[in-house]
């Protein structure tokens, strides 16, 4: 019989379950016998806190045959088809973040640049939002749905979407699905490592049990139990670049009959920035701050004034901003919280996680044995320029034209990192292209020009001139560019008086159980 490896996750969550079923299916895939556990203590209860991801999420779904039906009924899911940000460029401004890609569904004329499309809307000064089809659909708060004449429900586009959830629950659902996966219940108490390599051999368990294993997967969240307590893994800060260092956590009940927003709201406030995630009973929903500028009293007394109601605090999460140097340490491999934190402002989390275990699945799963420092560096490459782009996207929504707060006026003045200022140069005499973001994730989703486009124009950090230049050079692609925009704005602005309101989407899905 083939020689049996044997992965252990510690922590199961969302990011333990993903990483669990993403191991597992690959293994099988490539004919290694690999036996997987998973040590999810229920002495440790899973913080239940609203969590948005990005479209990963559904290709995660249906590459693992999940119905998505199921999930929205069994997690209290919902729709997220953008981000609504409010009050950041200046206060009274809002722009929407739609996550769909108008390229994909035109064939470009040949020899056409990338990013044709969006370089059109900046010149013809149009909103970039109106060639996405969930442009209407979030202003109008709709799912990217439809009901056929026979009741059934029907996709308006082949868009991905992504979801809202309560991240407790999914990791249960995760687990639920779970086939040949060893659950224990347990936490470590103890590590063996070897005295000549440094690896860690064995997990002691507060059940008395000992577990050997081969390969480690650090799921434990901010407590990094193995990854930094044992294998003493650097941690590479982004304080300076991304101030908000706090969150005050609370719910919003959502009352019957009002409509549910398909969006995560990122609403600026005097000393960082406000969520709300909508599962589909209530918003989950966050003051994420710097305590630098704002005491927790303060922030408290902040939301409840721009709220005009009382709140109550669920917790006071103080966190630390950034990543580890190297996200694989000898037989260990960080992922989720235990690898990198970044404020919630653009789903990065989930999605990391998700990417970074295909990743890892794809191109370095093996034996145990057999992986080498090759693999590992090759890894912590990829993954640390993955976050390292993160950092920079989420920064660049603080080039702001606000300046009425002490802390808006610090982050505008000193906070904004090199390569933010330094793409920021080069995109005043460049329009935003696809191939300014080197591929270094083999085709994995990453975050490119489809989400920088309504950030960079929501915040008025694009130059028209700039663009209509581009455009004159090439009457025929710019005439080609104005009837495509035209078209998906005629096709989307219709499609969405066929969309079904979102709470009437859930209602239907959660009726069919």
């Amino acid at each position: 019989m083939a020689r049996q490896s044997h992965f252990v996750v510690v922590g199961g969550g969302t990011a333990g379950w993903i990483a669990a079923f993403i191991i597992q299916d690959s293994a099988r895939r490539k004919g290694i016998n690999a036996r997987i556990s998973v040590i999810e203590p229920s002495s440790i209860p899973t913080v239940g806190v609203g969590e948005a991801t990005t479209a990963a999420f559904r290709v995660l779904l249906k590459h693992f045959g999940i119905d998505e039906f199921e999930f929205f009924r069994k997690t209290e899911a919902t729709f997220k088809l953008g981000i609504r940000h409010e009050d950041w460029r200046r206060k009274g401004y809002r722009y929407y973040g739609p996550i769909d890609d108008p390229h994909q569904v035109i064939q470009a004329p040949p020899g056409a640049p990338s990013d044709y499309l969006n370089v059109y809307a900046i010149a013809a000064g149009r909103p970039i939002t109106d060639m996405h089809l969930f442009g209407p659909l979030l202003e109008q708060k709709k799912a990217p749905y439809a009901r056929k004449a026979d009741g059934s429900l029907i996709p308006l586009g082949p868009f991905h979407h992504a979801y809202h959830f309560d991240q407790a629950k999914v990791g249960r659902f995760f687990a639920s699905k779970s086939k040949g996966v060893d659950i224990i219940d347990a936490v470590v108490s103890g590590v063996h490592r070897s005295p000549q390599t440094g690896d860690i051999t064995a997990l002691e368990l507060d059940n008395g049990q000992k577990l050997d294993a081969d390969f480690f997967i650090d799921a434990t969240g901010f407590r990094k139990q193995l990854i930094v307590k044992e294998m003493q893994a650097p941690w590479i800060s982004y304080a300076h670049e991304l101030p908000v260092n706090r969150a005050l956590p609370f719910w919003l009940d959502i009352k019957p009959g009002e409509e549910i927003a398909n969006y995560t709201r990122a609403w600026a406030q005097d000393a960082g920035w406000m969520w709300q995630i909508p599962t589909q009973t209530r918003y989950g929903c966050g003051y994420v701050y710097s305590d630098e500028f704002c005491t927790l009293e303060q922030a408290k007394a902040e939301v409840e004034r721009v709220l005009g109601r009382e709140i109550e605090v669920r917790s006071d999460i103080r966190f630390q901003i950034g990543r580890l140097e190297n996200a694989w340490v000898g037989n260990v491999l960080a992922v989720g919280l235990s690898s990198s934190f970044l404020e919630p402002l653009e789903s990065t989390s989930i999605h990391g996680t998700i990417v970074q275990m295909m990743l890892f699945a794809d191109r370095h799963l093996k034996h145990p044995a057999d992986m080498t420092p090759a693999d590992r560096d090759d890894y912590n490459t990829r993954v640390g320029r993955q976050v390292d782009d993160f950092r920079t996207f989420v920064n660049t929504h603080y080039m702001v034209e606000r300046d009425d707060t002490p802390f808006w006026r610090e982050v505008r003045a000193n906070r904004i990192h090199p390569e933010t200022r330094e793409r920021l140069a080069y995109w005043k005499s460049h329009m935003p292209r696809h191939e300014h973001f080197p591929d270094t994730l083999f085709g994995l989703p990453h975050i490119q020009t489809q989400l920088h486009y309504p950030v960079l124009a929501g915040l008025g950090l694009l130059d028209p001139a700039l663009a209509r230049k581009e455009m004159d050079r090439d009457p025929k692609l710019r005439q080609f560019a104005r009837e495509a925009y035209d078209s998906l704005a005629r096709e989307y602005r219709a499609a969405a008086q066929q969309a079904l309101g979102h709470a009437e989407f859930l209602e239907t899905v959660r009726a069919m159980a």
